[in-house]
């Protein structure tokens, strides 16, 4: 039991101190969502238009969720969370958003914006289970995606006569 009890405690506090969690719901990659820390579970609310995108989330799933630090940036504790979408008509609805809408930067649509989380987004619940998930063995990052962009050029063929004549000069 006091083991359950301090594995609730670090997500709790872990969860609460980061901005971003990363999610993984069944069949969907990974994805970092901001979020909010509100009775005992995370809040975040998406799939609207301008809103964060939540692939793979639906009620009744449960998702993986990492928290991270939020000074370094490394994995503190994953947890597995029960997901429910909150009905817009509902009290617990309400009190989430009113935590939600805070922590929103850069609305563009001001104090309307919980109407239109009302009518177009979807707010949810990430209820931690149970104990937290081991730290893996590896680091788990992954080769970037492929993609035709590139950021690296040739040099220009009179690059560096240009850059030796300063360096010549100051000598």
């Amino acid at each position: 039991m006091t083991r359950a009890l301090l594995d609730r405690a670090l997500i709790e506090e872990a969860t609460k101190k980061s901005g971003l969690v990363w999610v993984k719901g069944p069949g969907a990659a990974a994805r970092a969502l901001w979020h909010v820390w509100h009775e005992g579970a995370a809040y975040v609310v998406g799939d609207g238009p301008g809103e964060q995108p939540l692939p793979g989330l639906a009620d009744g799933v449960s998702a993986e969720v990492t928290v991270r630090s939020k000074d370094k940036g490394g994995r503190l504790v994953s947890w597995t969370a029960a997901v429910v979408e909150l009905p817009s008509d509902s009290e617990e609805w309400a009190a989430a958003v009113g935590e939600l809408k805070g922590k929103r930067l850069n609305a563009p649509d001001g104090e309307a914006m919980t109407g239109r989380w009302a009518r177009e987004c979807r707010v949810l619940r990430l209820e931690p289970t149970g104990a937290t998930a081991p730290l893996p063995e590896s680091s788990l990052a992954e080769a970037p995606l492929p993609t035709p962009v590139t950021t690296r050029r040739p040099v220009p063929a009179g690059l560096p006569r240009l850059l030796l004549k300063k360096r010549g000069r100051r000598a």
